[in-house]
């Protein structure tokens, strides 16, 4: 089992779990990150994630596979929503199981890792002050705009 996909419902958890978890499977990690209430000293209210999507789905695809052939025997599922995401909505959630626990959740964070990294999917930060920012996904730089 390995599916990748960009949403714009709210994702279910329980279902990505479900999604992967037999009776083969003693261990599932479950990555969840969500919308904060600040960022970088400011107080947020909200956050749009937009995509190229076609190039975000495939690249998602590729390190579910990667991840997949990394960690032998897994199960995995990554869901990423795009969209005006108010707080401690989640915005993106990885689900993998595994006989073991350290390849479930070996896995896990390598996935989360991989997609900050690679995946074209940018954050504009919406502020209590009514201001807005495009900010770099990775945390390495601040921008004014999507790349």
């Amino acid at each position: 089992m390995i599916r990748s996909a960009i949403v714009t419902a709210a994702i279910d958890p329980a279902a990505l779990l479900s999604e992967v978890t037999t009776t083969a499977t003693g261990a599932t990690s479950l990555f969840v990150g969500t919308v904060r209430d600040v960022n970088d000293g400011r107080a947020v209210t909200g956050i749009e994630y937009s995509a190229y999507t076609s190039m975000a789905l495939d690249e998602m695809e590729r390190i579910a596979q990667e991840t997949a052939q990394q960690f032998d025997g897994i199960r995995i599922v990554i869901e990423h929503r795009v969209g005006n995401l108010l707080l401690q909505e989640i915005s993106v959630a990885i689900a993998v199981a595994h006989a073991r626990r350290a390849p479930a959740m070996d896995a896990c964070r390598h996935a989360i890792e991989e997609l900050k990294r690679r995946v074209p999917i940018w954050k504009q930060e919406h502020y209590v002050d009514g201001d807005r920012h495009w900010v770099d996904p990775t945390g390495l730089q601040s921008t004014g705009a999507p790349p």
